[in-house]
C-alpha cells in the first residue's frame, strides 16, 4: 500500500489534498501538528512526504530534513504559496526535495508530481531489493567456489567432471581396467 504523509498547518489545505488524491487509492495521513507528523514517521513507511513550506512551529524544509533522517527512501515535496528562489534552493540542498510545488496548485501538476515521485520511490525500493538479492547470490557463489577449491585440493580432478548435454555425468572407463 502506498502511503503519503501530508503536513500543513491549514486543515482546509489538507482536506482539499485528500479530496483530490482520494480517487488514486493511496493511503493518506494528514497532520496539522509537526510532532504528530514526526511520531507517524516512526510508525509508518511513507512513499512520499508533502509538507507546507511556512508553518508556525517549524518550516517545511526543517521538517523534511527530520523526515529525511527517519525515512531516507521517502520522496520529499514542498507546497508553498511563496515563490522565493532562495527558499527553493535551500529546500533542494538541505532536505533533498524532489519537487517544489506552488499554492494554489494545478490539480494535474500535483497529481503528476505525486505519481512520478511514487514511481521513483517504487523503483528505488525494487533496486534495493534486487541489490540485496544480488549480494546474497554473490555470497552463495563465493561459498560454492571456495568449496570447489577445497574439494579440488583434497581430491584432484573431482571438479573436472564431464557431462552430456542434459547435465548427466559421463563416466569413462579405462580400457585396461575393463580387461584386466
Amino acid at each position: 500500500m502506498i502511503r503519503i504523509q501530508l503536513v500543513d498547518d491549514d486543515p482546509h489545505i489538507l482536506s482539499a489534498l485528500r479530496r483530490l488524491l482520494r480517487p488514486h487509492g493511496w493511503e493518506m495521513h494528514a497532520f496539522t501538528e509537526i510532532q504528530s507528523a514526526l511520531d507517524a514517521l516512526a510508525e509508518n513507511e511513507y512513499a512520499v512526504i508533502v509538507s507546507d513550506y511556512r508553518m508556525p512551529e517549524v518550516d517545511g524544509v526543517t521538517y523534511l530534513q527530520f523526515a529525511k533522517q527517519r525515512q531516507p527512501r521517502a520522496m520529499r515535496m514542498i507546497l508553498s504559496a511563496y515563490g522565493d528562489r532562495q527558499a527553493m534552493m535551500q529546500a533542494i540542498n538541505r532536505a533533498e526535495i524532489y519537487r517544489f510545488l506552488s499554492k494554489p496548485w494545478e490539480e494535474y501538476e500535483l497529481e503528476t508530481a505525486l505519481r512520478a515521485a511514487i514511481d521513483l520511490y517504487l523503483l528505488r525500493v525494487q533496486n534495493e531489493r534486487l541489490l540485496s538479492q544480488l549480494e546474497f547470490q554473490q555470497t552463495a557463489l563465493q561459498r560454492q567456489q571456495h568449496e570447489l577449491l577445497r574439494l579440488e585440493a583434497q581430491f584432484p580432478g573431482i571438479t573436472r567432471v564431464k557431462r552430456d548435454a542434459n547435465g548427466a555425468v559421463l563416466v569413462e572407463f579405462d580400457e585396461q581396467s575393463e580387461h584386466g
